[in-house]
């Protein structure tokens, strides 16, 4: 080969190198860079980090069915005392029910409101009917889960700026589908400047607008201080409309209520009876201090420590004496006998 035909393999070569890297920078141009290769997960892999991915989350709790209307209804007969109470409740039912059809035939309806103020001394079962009424607010379809979460201001209220909004906003995240019940609501009204209960306030009724359809909140505590906490403020007056008063038991309502705690795993001797109803009578002669039913569960318990000391001297103790609840054992409860 001579020097020509050299030359002209060389200049063939560059036209070839120019060429590819033309096709090349067009081809980039229209489809840009190309990416490297990816490996591409097996069938089996992405099958089985699909498996692990949900056995990760976190298992929904699967509610009990709704309870039968006629069945809580009667649970609520057997409450002792609250006649009134009982009243309203089966009224509140009644105009659920009624709404409820209105809006099934297509018929105008007046906003409903569930949210409700209970008020009365310590004791009256204010706890025991905000657990009712979550039960039979989700049998009528209102609330998706029907739980009782219930706080004072310490489960509400933080020490800091900003504090307060999240705590709350837990709680009520918490109690969504169900009722929030605050005891002692009136001690979020603060006296100081640097109070935090208004955040508090106003992040449950910033809920209560929001979660209408799925959200009760009931506020309670002593009849005045509930009243005056009410209309200190427009949106907690335009939001409770509905006052359940929970009057102080009388001495034989608390005589039968002390009667069915003994029911459970006591027996009351007959000459300790009257002992017992004078022994309520006397304590609750302040129904603010006594407590109500609370009371009468503290008065059971120390005729049980009084029967507790008693037997620890017996020999030979038979299932009749471990239950059994005799009048020496209220009197010594009484600090009547030593």
């Amino acid at each position: 080969m001579d020097k020509k035909d050299e030359i002209i393999l060389q200049q063939l070569d560059v036209i070839r190198s120019m060429t590819e890297n033309g096709l090349k920078r067009m081809n980039t141009d229209f489809w840009g860079n190309p990416q490297p290769k990816k490996d591409v997960p097996k069938k089996e892999e992405v099958k089985k980090a699909e498996v692990e991915a949900e056995a990760e989350k976190p298992a929904e709790e699967e509610l009990p069915p709704p309870e039968k209307l006629e069945d809580l209804l009667a649970e609520l007969d057997t409450y002792i005392g609250l006649d009134v109470i009982k009243e309203e409740v089966r009224s509140l039912i009644n105009m659920v029910q009624i709404y409820k059809l209105r809006r099934e035939h297509d018929l105008p309806t007046t906003d409903m409101s569930l949210h409700m103020v209970f008020s009365g001394n310590p004791g009256t079962g204010k706890t025991m009917m905000a657990r009712m009424m979550a039960r039979i607010y989700r049998t009528l379809g209102i609330l998706s889960k029907g739980q009782l979460v219930e706080v004072d201001r310490s489960g509400l209220v933080a020490g800091y700026v900003g504090q307060t909004a999240l705590k709350t906003a837990k709680v009520l995240e918490k109690a969504m589908g169900g009722v929030l019940f605050i005891d002692e609501a009136y001690a979020l009204n603060g006296e100081s400047e640097n109070d935090f209960g208004q955040e508090a306030i106003d992040t449950i009724l910033k809920a209560m607008e929001d979660h209408r359809d799925d959200l009760v909140v009931i506020v309670a505590g002593y009849t005045e201080l509930m009243d005056k906490f009410v209309h200190s403020n427009p949106g907690l007056e335009s939001r409770f409309n509905r006052f359940m008063f929970f009057p102080d038991y009388t001495v034989e309502e608390m005589m039968a209520i002390f009667k069915m705690r003994c029911g459970k795993g006591y027996t009351l001797a007959e000459d300790a009876e009257p002992l017992v109803r004078d022994y309520i009578a006397e304590e609750s002669a302040d129904a603010e201090s006594f407590g109500n039913a609370r009371g009468v569960r503290n008065i059971l318990e120390h005729i049980i420590v009084a029967q507790n000391n008693r037997l620890t001297k017996m020999e030979n103790i038979t299932r009749e004496d471990l239950m059994l609840l005799t009048a020496d054992d209220v009197l010594h409860a009484r600090g009547k006998i030593d």
